[in-house]
């Protein structure tokens, strides 16, 4: 376990690191166009490299570190329960979309994300579906294992928050990746939200719902224990996926939906981060108290 441990850690510090030199490249790089004139040809050559495979690399990155996650704190069953119907059901959903406009609005992908699967969706993207949801859907059913609420009650509240996590993540990456000097997707009919459909939110909200509704539903099958520790990568993983959004949003210009995804998102990723933390110490010492007062209690009535 603590080898997973550690090869868990150091995926997390590539996908982070990943993450912040697509941002450099993207931000402060592309947009001077003579600082790439001036570099030697290794120079060109690595650039090159990087804006066609960098945002490949840190989504694959992302999906490892919450794979080796899930399978070290869930096991083997829970883990591919809920990627392989992320996975699937997030891709058909991508598919419909680019081939129909239904449900995210009429949109296309362009070149940056990997190998386009049927020519339209980019294999990255359902990958990314499944590492934001995992992350998404753990920190608010972990946050709700002590809870008093009834299991039923806990699936389904992680299914909600869950879902809305994930579509509040989506507020600020759209409008900033589609947008950018490099964009990496088109709205063929432009939305009034900063030029996203509302509908597109709808169908983040919807497509998330219902691949962590199969997920959970298959998660039944055998005993669910959850992890007794502080779900840490799943926060990490969404909080650097937001900043990145947030920096490219700020990059762009891009202001109102930074706030609206700190409230919907990283407001309660924080605080059913904060619910998911082990018994306090002053927890553990009151209910230590109530356990002497109650023997007191006991001896006094034996006496």
């Amino acid at each position: 376990m603590n080898k997973l441990m550690r090869i868990e850690r150091l995926l997390l510090i590539a996908h982070i690191a990943s993450m912040g030199f697509g941002l450099a490249g993207l931000l402060l790089v592309l947009p001077h166009p003579e600082f790439i004139a001036n570099l030697p040809d290794i120079g060109k050559t690595a650039f090159a490299w990087s804006m066609a495979g960098g945002g490949v690399m840190y989504m694959l990155l992302g999906t490892a570190a919450v794979a080796v996650y899930a399978f070290r704190t869930l096991g083997l069953w829970h883990w591919l329960g809920f990627m392989i119907p992320a996975i699937g059901l997030s891709l058909s959903a991508e598919l419909l979309g680019t081939s129909t406009g239904f449900p995210f609005g009429h949109y296309r992908y362009l070149s940056g994300l990997g190998y386009k699967i049927a020519g339209l969706v980019p294999f990255t993207i359902p990958l990314s579906w499944f590492y934001l949801g995992l992350s998404a859907y753990l920190l608010v059913r972990m946050g709700l294992k002590n809870s008093q609420l009834a299991v039923w009650l806990q699936e389904f509240t992680a299914i909600i928050l869950g879902a809305l996590l994930l579509m509040s993540w989506d507020f600020v990456l759209d409008p900033a990746m589609s947008q950018t000097t490099m964009p990496f997707w088109v709205w063929d009919v432009p939305g009034a939200f900063f030029g996203m459909p509302y509908q597109n939110f709808a169908g983040w909200f919807g497509t998330g719902a219902v691949f962590m509704t199969v997920a959970t539903l298959l998660w039944r099958a055998k005993p669910l224990n959850l992890p007794e520790e502080q779900p840490g990568l799943p926060l990490a993983i969404y909080l650097s996926n937001f900043a990145f959004a947030t920096v490219m949003s700020l990059g762009a210009s891009i202001y109102p939906p930074i706030g609206l995804g700190l409230i919907l998102g990283v407001a309660p990723a924080l605080y059913f981060y904060r619910r998911a933390l082990p018994e306090s110490r002053s927890t553990a010492v009151s209910r230590l108290r109530s356990v002497i007062e109650r023997d007191k209690t006991d001896l006094a009535t034996i006496k």
